[in-house]
Formats: structure tokens, C-alpha cells, sequence
């Protein structure tokens, strides 16, 4: 159903995204049945996800027939070629999540005007949660205005990301990313969409959200969501045009502001410092991870912190100087054997008794 307090295109947009959903949510009854092939390694592709971008395709198209096209399994096989409107489609994100029966996935429809996204809708099926903005008006979800996060402390915030999955990706170097990254914060989760990790920011269900190998299905519609819910969004620099750029950071202003030191080395765009610094971070991590099965884990995580937190230190407090432990007194509790009967009740200090 069509609301008037909503752009007409953005209507439109909620309507494929909703009949998009009605047939997710119709394969979810009977997911063995789904016929899956592999794009590549660990990255699949469901009869669904055709037909759920099928139904998009055609609502968009039967509404604007001149606008482009992208989507994450046709392309731009769909649509005008030259428009300065092109609709950018994930008809489901999560679809390894989507074939294993793990409910967090969702429709993300976005459309760019001369580059610039200006409306988006992002659906969880599953949920019926609906993520709609439109550029200067907001982001909602539901109807309700969503706002991010208020909180400023990272070492208070929920941060969502992404793990390596592709061949050839950088499994070393998230190693790092997470050890310099945990120790900071009250939890890192992998929900397993990024479309709708980025709509969790804007309703401020999470802190922020960090992420690399993305392509612009999985974000454009998720990035309208939280600016206009007040957030920031860009690459691991902090640079705000990072849409073709395969890497993602948002957060509430606050939280983004202390996300970016942390993460701009990682960057490929980072400076050769920064890669140098990134560099020898990565091979201590991947040390620390090779000197004894039985505490490597406990290793990693305690230079992790101890690393990390040294800069604090530096900036003029002094380092507290550890308390020297005391030593612990173990005392014996005895146990009195119990009286014979007829002798009396049992003392005050037989543990029998209590």
C-alpha cells in the first residue's frame, strides 16, 4: 500500500520491495526445496534471488520506463543506459544467511540521481520491518523517525561487521582489524547483511558498522538510511565518496569520529605510513596467533590490549603502576564428625549442622 507522506518514487520503490519480500518469504517456508548455485567460493545465488529481482526490475520499469538499471545479478542488462536515474538493487542480502534458515536478510532498493542517492528502502521480510528515506526528509522505519545511536563512549558501543569469506581477501589483516577493535568495545557482532547492518545504524540498534569487498547493491540504499537518521558514513578514512570503493565505515557522529584512527590504516587508500603501521600490526597479530595452541587465543587478546591502549597513556596520564597481588591465605574448614546419638545437639561449629 502507497502512503502520500512518501515520494511518489519512493512509493514505488516500497512497493517492489514488498512484492520482493512476499516471495522471499514464501521460499523461506520450504527453503530445502530452493535451488542454490555458486557464483564463486562461499558466494551463492538462489532462484529467489532472480525472482525476487525480477518483480523489482518490473514494478521500477513499469512505473519509469526511461530510468537505468544496476542490480547484483543482472547488471545493467535492464533499463535506460544513459539516465541520470539509475535504480541500485540487492533483491536479497543475506542469502547465505536466507539458504541455512538464519532469518537476517533483506531487499535493498536505492536510487541514484546523477550519482547521488536520493531515496532508499531497505526491507526485512522476515521482520516486516520497513527502512524507507528520502534525501532532506528523514529516515524511518515503520513510519517512525529513526535517529543513530546517542552514545559517545566506544568502549559502550555494539559494532556490526563483516567477515572474510572470498578467496583472496585479507584474513590476516581482519585478524588485526578485530584485535585492535574488541578490546575497545562492548561486542562485535556479524549479522551476515550488510544492507541491513547499515539500516541497524540508523535506528541506532548498533553503534556502527564496518566493512570491506562491498559492492554499491549492499550499501547505496543503506547509506541514505544513515545520514538521514543523523549519521556519517564513508571509506576507513573517512572519506565520504566511498560508494565504488569496496570498503565502508558508519557510525553516529561520535562514535564514527573514533572508529576512523582506528580503522584508516587499513585502508587502502591510507598513506605509506599508515601501511607500514597497518603492516607490522598485522605480522605481530599473526605471530601472537602461532606460539602455543593452548594460549594463543588468551596471547593475542592480552597484547591486543595492552598494544593498543599504550598510545592512551601517552597522551599525559601516567599509567597506572600495577598493585602488587596479595597473597591468599587457604584455611582448612573442618568438619567434626557428628555426635553419637543421644549425646546431645551438635556443636556450633560442626558444618554437619548448617
Amino acid at each position: 500500500m502507497s502512503s502520500p507522506n512518501l515520494h511518489p518514487m519512493l512509493n514505488v520503490a516500497v512497493k517492489a520491495a514488498r512484492a520482493a519480500g512476499a516471495i522471499i518469504n514464501r521460499a523461506a517456508l520450504d527453503v530445502e526445496s530452493v535451488r542454490i548455485s555458486q557464483k564463486q567460493v562461499n558466494d551463492f545465488v538462489t532462484e529467489v534471488d532472480h525472482a525476487s529481482e525480477k518483480v523489482i526490475i518490473e514494478t521500477l520499469l513499469g512505473a519509469y520506463p526511461g530510468h537505468g538499471i544496476l542490480a547484483e545479478e543482472s547488471g545493467t542488462e535492464y533499463g535506460a543506459k544513459d539516465s541520470d536515474y539509475v535504480w541500485i538493487i540487492d533483491p536479497l542480502d543475506g542469502t547465505t544467511n536466507f539458504i541455512h534458515g538464519f532469518p537476517v536478510y533483506c531487499v535493498s532498493i536505492a536510487l541514484a540521481v546523477r550519482g547521488k542517492i536520493e531515496q532508499a528502502v531497505i526491507y526485512d521480510p522476515s521482520r516486516n520491518d520497513l527502512f524507507t528515506a528520502t534525501k532532506g526528509r528523514g529516515a524511518y522505519m515503520n513510519d517512525r523517525r529513526i535517529r543513530v545511536s546517542k552514545r559517545t563512549k566506544l568502549s559502550e558501543c555494539l559494532v556490526s561487521t563483516g567477515f572474510p569469506f572470498r578467496t583472496g581477501d585479507n584474513f590476516k589483516q581482519y585478524l588485526a582489524i578485530m584485535a585492535d577493535m574488541m578490546p575497545r568495545m562492548a561486542g562485535l557482532r556479524r549479522p551476515g547483511a550488510a544492507a541491513l547492518d547499515l539500516a541497524y545504524v540508523a535506528a541506532g540498534f548498533t553503534d556502527g558498522f564496518f566493512e570491506t569487498g562491498l559492492n554499491p547493491w549492499d550499501v547505496a540504499a543503506g547509506s541514505l538510511l544513515v545520514t538521514e537518521a543523523g549519521g556519517l558514513i564513508g571509506n576507513f578514512t573517512g572519506e565520504p565518496d566511498f560508494l565504488e570503493q569496496r570498503e565502508c565505515l558508519a557510525g553516529a557522529p561520535r562514535i564514527y569520529g573514533q572508529l576512523v584512527p582506528l580503522l584508516a590504516k587499513y585502508s587502502k587508500f591510507a598513506n605509506v605510513d599508515d601501511k607500514l603501521r597497518a603492516s607490522d600490526r598485522v605480522r605481530a597479530v599473526s605471530a601472537s596467533t602461532k606460539t602455543n595452541a593452548d594460549d594463543a587465543s588468551v596471547d593475542l587478546y592480552a597484547r591486543s590490549t595492552v598494544a593498543d591502549f599504550a598510545d592512551e597513556a601517552a597522551e599525559g596520564e601516567a599509567p597506572a603502576v600495577a598493585a602488587k597481588p596479595v597473597q591468599r591465605k587457604l584455611t582448612r574448614i573442618r568438619r567434626d564428625a557428628p555426635a553419637a546419638p543421644g549425646t546431645g545437639s551438635p556443636s556450633e561449629g560442626d558444618a554437619s549442622a548448617k
